[in-house]
């Protein structure tokens, strides 16, 4: 007799082997969907036996755009294992890739796992842009830079700092010349160079968690609706239900970020991650009107401060 130890084994053996078969996994995949399904499956004869079967209907989800008519909902599903297939609700146009969360944890991730590996040409240049743009956003402070209200650090300082970029190559051993291809192949234009008193010195156009930054000085102030053709912020349904509660927060960063333009458009958008399945317009024309400062970035991002750290839902145009 088969103790319970073995039966158990034996039972997870004919599990997996059903799910690795491509028939089996698709089969047992439109069981689940849009119900919830408890089920015991057994392999004979390399065809699916069901031993029991229970199905439950969920209940209906009210649709959040009937809530908030400005949201574009974007949704792809991708499925691992070889087995890819999309389905969606909504029109959809969000590249695959992912970057996801916010602020210097991610943007550290993302620097990892692009440059690991890597260490000449244009990985070189790309793994020190992406140092430059943590340092310059979000580390000036705690590396002791003497940052300016406007965002101005001298490149001579920079390049005194002892780090390394994620292509392991020192921040040391690269030159002006360096720093200044590293600006040139931003695509998303995130750097401004500026040459003062002979000095060359380098910032971040817009991002920054670093408090030593003035918006007036960084920034271009918008004082009509009529310069501002898009306003559109995107972000995760994941965030949906805290921004319809509570309205968009600028979180670490100083400002809250808009684009001024659309994934659709075709372009490299700066203001917005490439992987966004919602957007949500601003309706600048009452944010002006009710005192809410917006500014404009050099690489055209729009930025504002809301009120307190916060756009409230009232903002967002319906």
């Amino acid at each position: 007799m088969r103790s319970p130890k073995d039966f158990a084994k034996s039972h997870e053996e004919q599990t997996n082997r059903i799910l690795s078969c491509r028939h089996c996994y698709h089969l047992l995949q439109n069981f689940a969907f849009n119900q919830t399904t408890r089920m015991w499956a057994n392999l004979a004869n390399s065809s699916i036996r069901i031993l029991y079967c229970c199905f439950t209907q969920r209940p209906p989800v009210p649709s959040l755009v009937s809530r908030f008519r400005a949201l574009t909902l974007l949704e792809k599903t991708i499925l691992n294992n070889n087995m890819s297939s999309s389905s969606s609700s909504f029109s959809s146009f969000a590249h695959s890739n992912r970057s996801g969360g916010r602020g210097r944890g991610q943007e550290m991730k993302n620097d990892r796992e692009r440059s690991r590996g890597r260490g000449g040409g244009k990985d070189k240049i790309d793994a020190l842009g992406r140092l430059l743009t943590r340092i310059l956003r979000h580390m000036a402070t705690e590396l002791n830079l003497n940052m300016r209200n406007d965002g101005y650090v001298k490149v001579e300082d920079l390049l005194k700092l002892n780090l390394k970029t994620f292509a392991n190559i020192s921040l040391r051993s690269h030159t002006v010349d360096d720093i200044k291809e590293a600006v040139r192949k931003d695509n998303k234009q995130r750097f401004s160079l500026l040459v003062e008193n002979g000095e060359l010195l380098i910032r971040a156009n817009q991002g920054h968690t670093v408090t030593a930054i003035e918006s007036e000085s960084l920034l271009k102030e918008i004082l009509s609706a009529d310069e501002v053709q898009v306003c559109v912020h995107g972000t995760y349904k994941r965030n949906l239900e805290s921004i319809l509660e509570s309205g968009l927060k600028r979180m670490k960063r100083l400002h809250v970020h808009f684009s001024s333009g659309l994934p659709t458009d075709g372009e490299v958008i700066s203001g917005m991650r490439r992987d966004v399945n919602i957007l949500i317009y601003l309706d600048v024309r009452k944010a002006l009107e009710e005192g809410m400062k917006l500014y404009i970035s050099d690489n055209k991002v729009i930025l504002t401060e809301g009120f307190d750290g916060v756009v409230p839902v009232k903002y967002l145009r319906r």
